[in-house]
């Protein structure tokens, strides 16, 4: 009795593996096909909405591999663009952009705290979505929830709002840089001050110009070190928010926390430091960029395959009004005072 239970489950498991297996084995082909064409050909935002689609029409073969190959593909190719930069120039872009990165990013988190109170969103919602738009997007909501101890739940619903922003970003940005007849450094200036992700922020340089391009990313980069700061403080401020018994249950749950620190920012700007004073490195900055502008293409169609239509449904309407209002204030503020200040002169 039991060997025959046992054969029949064993055919059980079997049987849906083998009828499966045929269409794994046409997503991986369709995986394969559309990858090469994109990276061959397409541009970051084709590449973005490809991905997307492919996501809700075929589904991703491999969707639980995803995030990881995503994440080191993006921090190499990050790496890769840091060899066809000037050290000197991004240093100097940087430290010029590093006053007023602190008051945007402080004026939105304040901001973020307001529009949650008022429109009662779930506070550590409201947190990480605040975190995600004032510094680096999915990045800052990664390293932020393992200090506030949020739950999928939330960090699903606050990195679904950003993505619907970043996409659309990705598009809007370059058209109104045209519209307004801003240059390479004004623009550049912008996306990396006023769009989420680097992904994103690498996509919409690449589009409009390579001098938009370098100045995107330093500035971007720039603000993802704001990560470590922020991280403390806040592990700082939850431990000691209750000095009584709550206080010292909290404490004891973020005492063992990951501070989330972008190493891989020190690896560009040695790529940058080589590039711009080994001669032998910089004859190759031509190749190595292009090879980091397909690979930024290939991160943009992963990114666009890890939507789901469960993490669009789970994103509701407080979170997409608190999103898109903070998006819009960084993206006029930081427009208005670039036109007006001539914040790159």
């Amino acid at each position: 009795m039991n060997a025959a239970h046992h054969d029949q489950l064993k055919n059980t498991h079997h049987r849906p593996e083998s009828a499966t297996l045929p269409g794994h084995r046409a997503k991986v082909v369709a995986l394969v096909v559309v990858v090469v064409c994109l990276v061959l050909w397409a541009s970051p935002p084709t590449a973005l909405v490809a991905g997307i689609l492919f996501a809700l029409l075929i589904g991703h073969p491999f969707v639980h591999w995803n995030h990881n190959v995503t994440k080191w593909l993006l921090q190499i190719c990050v790496v890769l663009l840091g060899f066809g930069m000037n050290l000197p120039v991004v240093l100097r872009l940087g430290l010029n952009g590093s006053v007023f990165a602190a008051a945007t990013i402080g004026a939105t988190l304040l901001l973020g705290y307001w529009l949650g109170r008022k429109l009662a969103l779930d506070k550590k919602t409201a947190t990480l979505i605040s975190v995600g738009t004032a510094i680096c997007g999915g990045s800052a909501i990664a390293a932020v929830s393992s200090v506030i101890a949020a739950s999928e739940a939330e960090i699903a619903v606050s990195i679904g709002t950003i993505f619907l922003l970043n996409a659309v970003a990705l598009y809007i940005f370059p058209l109104t840089g045209h519209l307004l007849h801003l240059s390479q450094a004004q623009f550049g200036l912008w996306a990396g001050v006023a769009i989420h992700d680097i992904s994103s922020v690498v996509g919409a340089g690449m589009s409009y110009g390579p001098d938009a391009l370098a100045t995107a990313t330093a500035i971007k980069l720039s603000r993802t070190l704001w990560i470590v700061p922020l991280t403390l403080a806040l592990a700082f401020g939850i431990a000691r928010r209750k000095p009584d018994g709550a206080g010292v249950e909290v404490s004891r749950r973020n005492q063992h926390f990951k501070i989330a620190v972008p190493w891989f920012i020190g690896f560009f700007l040695l790529a940058s430091l080589l590039r711009s004073y080994v001669p032998v490195i910089s004859t190759w900055s031509p190749q190595l960029s292009e090879i980091a502008r397909r690979g930024m293409i290939l991160v943009l169609f992963l990114i666009g395959t890890s939507l789901s239509v469960r993490a669009l449904r789970s994103v509701g309407w407080r979170t997409v009004v608190t999103g898109l209002t903070l998006w819009l204030f960084v993206s006029i503020a930081s427009l208005l005072a670039i036109l007006f200040l001539k914040l790159t002169k």
